[in-house]
């Protein structure tokens, strides 16, 4: 379930905005691809790591990196807002008690250990 929602967001990005497209120099090299840029942007914003500490995972230029945090958030505001950044309404909340009370654990809303499922 949440490969699936990176990868809607890397397509949503790449649709919505170039920054999120691949790139040719002009000897014709393909720059970074969108799910670099992504992959970059979440481990900046999931370690809370400045933008020149992501160079272990994706070899990307600090300046590279802090523009594409910039239009991944202002990205998924615009994109996937409506839909994701919202209050939970009833059936939100009731599909994950439902999955905790099917696997033995009710009412564990809000646990970390148990809010994974695919």
């Amino acid at each position: 379930m949440w490969r699936q929602l990176f990868i809607q967001i890397v397509n949503a990005l790449s649709n919505h905005d170039e920054c999120f497209q691949i790139r040719y120099d002009v000897d014709g090299r393909m720059g970074l691809s969108p799910l670099q840029k992504c992959t970059t942007t979440i481990c900046i914003l999931a370690y809370r790591s400045p933008a020149d500490c992501v160079d272990e995972y994706v070899i990307i230029d600090e300046c590279i990196a802090t523009q594409c945090l910039q239009k991944f958030v202002r990205g998924v505001n615009e994109i996937l807002g409506q839909e994701y950044l919202r209050r939970p309404n009833n059936n939100d909340i009731n599909f994950p008690l439902h999955i905790g009370d099917a696997q033995g654990f009710p009412g564990v809303l809000g646990s970390i250990d148990c809010m994974h499922w695919e």
